[in-house]
């Protein structure tokens, strides 16, 4: 009986020591993705050729600092704070970035739908000047060369006659503005600390994020811009913002159509697709696996 005893203690001591060390693990690994890299399967061919539909990447949450927020209170679409751990780096040009999509429908501000991300290539940087000519991104300023060159260059051949099926009106949407995605801008990407002037034209790029940042009613009288009832003829903005593009230019909803991304709703840098799944037969991509994201 003594016996017995012993043996079920011997047992019952293992299990529990494998119990400790599964939930160790499975808090480090929470914690792992919480705070250094996390894992996204691609849905769709908006970053063709870079990524494919059923590519699963891994995303660097050290560059910029992991975001650390209330998650219950975002899934429930309250307001949340979110903060971020230190970085050690910042995001550059051309960077694929994946971030919570910031422009739910029927919304004349931002709000982060915890449950939507998005991949797309950074364009332009807080303090950045874009503009869009022929099809081709440009930054003042600079020659770097900006996203998919062979996107642009049939953007670039796109012809009223021949728009294959494309939707070339463009943010801001404005008629008077007669932008499209084929010539664009120039518009100046808000850093934190930058103050702009305010006008019928420039509160057409900032209307969005000033009410994101304000949580006030923003509107336009007699080409006067009025935050709830204040006049207010400049203003400063409180956060960094980017200007992101699919690399399938003609089949990505991007800032192109939607505007401007906070630096709060960014995840992380794509770096490397670890895994690939062709959706049609489930066969792994062999060629895919392991690939560094450029």
């Amino acid at each position: 009986m003594v016996g017995k005893v012993k043996r079920l203690k011997k047992i019952t001591d293992c299990l529990l020591s494998v119990a400790f060390y599964i939930c160790i693990l499975i808090i480090g690994w929470l914690v792992l993705q919480t705070t250094c890299f996390t894992t996204f399967t691609i849905p769709s061919d908006s970053m063709a050729p870079t990524l494919q539909a059923g590519d699963r990447i891994l995303v660097n949450k050290w560059i910029m600092g992991a975001r650390i927020f209330n998650i219950w209170d975002a899934l429930e679409d309250k307001e949340v704070k979110i903060h971020r751990l230190p970085g050690v780096g910042k995001v550059k040009r051309n960077d694929v970035l994946v971030f919570n999509f910031p422009y739910p429908a029927k919304q004349d501000s931002l709000a982060m739908d915890v449950m939507l991300y998005y991949v797309k290539r950074c364009i332009a940087l807080p303090g950045d000047t874009l503009e869009i000519r022929n099809g081709f991104y440009r930054i003042r300023g600079t020659e770097e060369e900006l996203g998919n060159i062979a996107a642009q260059r049939r953007i670039s051949g796109l012809t009223e006659n021949n728009l294959r099926g494309v939707v070339m009106e463009s943010f801001p949407w404005s008629k008077r503005l007669g932008w499209t995605i084929k010539e664009f801008g120039p518009l100046p990407v808000p850093a934190e600390g930058q103050v702009v002037s305010l006008d019928s034209t420039s509160i057409l790029f900032y209307q969005h994020i000033i009410r994101y940042e304000q949580k006030k009613k923003l509107s336009l009288r007699d080409k006067l811009v009025y935050l709830g009832d204040s006049l207010i003829r400049e203003y400063r903005f409180r956060e960094n913002y980017y200007f992101v593009s699919g690399d399938n230019m003609e089949n990505s909803r991007d800032s192109r159509y939607w505007g401007l991304l906070p630096e709060s709703y960014i995840v992380g840098k794509a770096t490397r697709i670890w895994k690939s799944e062709d959706p049609a037969d489930g066969h792994i991509r062999w060629d895919r696996v392991w690939k560094g994201i450029k």
